[in-house]
């Protein structure tokens, strides 16, 4: 007879997926795509300003030398600073995205998806800033970093979503 554990592993593994089967996930949720693009254009347009500010900044900081502090703690005001314009340029992409979902135009589907090469910088920025971190003789993990970033993304993201027009126009009772 098998044992206990045995069996409630084995029952686990059964219902599971079964479970699974059964739920919807946030992937699976289809967007509303009745938006015309004129609607929906100036929302990703927005973001993508964005997205291109970051990106000219980063680009700024990877080509210049790096700056060198005279305490640890500007050091690390800096590298926090920095640390913060990824995870805004990351959840502007992200909201481009989810903006450009809201409608069926290719183009601006197009456009939503093409700044997501820019989130390369982000990865070239950080190998920057471990050297510049060497320098200024500090150093960091770039996995907590990175675990760091993706924690802070959606939270980011929900407080630089744009309002929407029909909640705006919606009366408060």
């Amino acid at each position: 007879m098998p044992s206990r554990s045995l069996v409630v592993i084995g029952a686990l593994l059964l219902a599971v997926p079964a479970f699974a089967a059964g739920t919807r996930s946030a992937a699976d949720v289809q967007p509303r795509v009745d938006k015309s693009a004129a609607e929906v254009r100036p929302r990703v347009d927005h973001h993508l300003k964005q997205v291109e500010d970051l990106s000219q900044h980063f680009e700024s900081v990877i080509s210049h030398p790096c700056p060198h502090f005279g305490s640890p703690g500007g050091w690390q005001a800096y590298f926090d600073g920095e640390v913060d314009r990824v995870v805004l340029l990351w959840a502007h992409v992200e909201q481009a995205w989810l903006e450009a979902k809201q409608t069926g135009d290719d183009e601006v589907r197009r456009a939503a998806k093409a700044p997501r090469k820019h989130l390369e910088d982000a990865r070239v920025l950080l190998d920057k800033l471990q050297t510049c971190a060497a320098d200024n003789g500090a150093s960091f993990s770039q996995g907590t970093v990175w675990r760091k970033i993706e924690r802070e993304v959606p939270k980011r993201q929900a407080q630089i979503a744009l309002p929407q027009p029909d909640a705006a126009a919606a009366p408060r009772q």
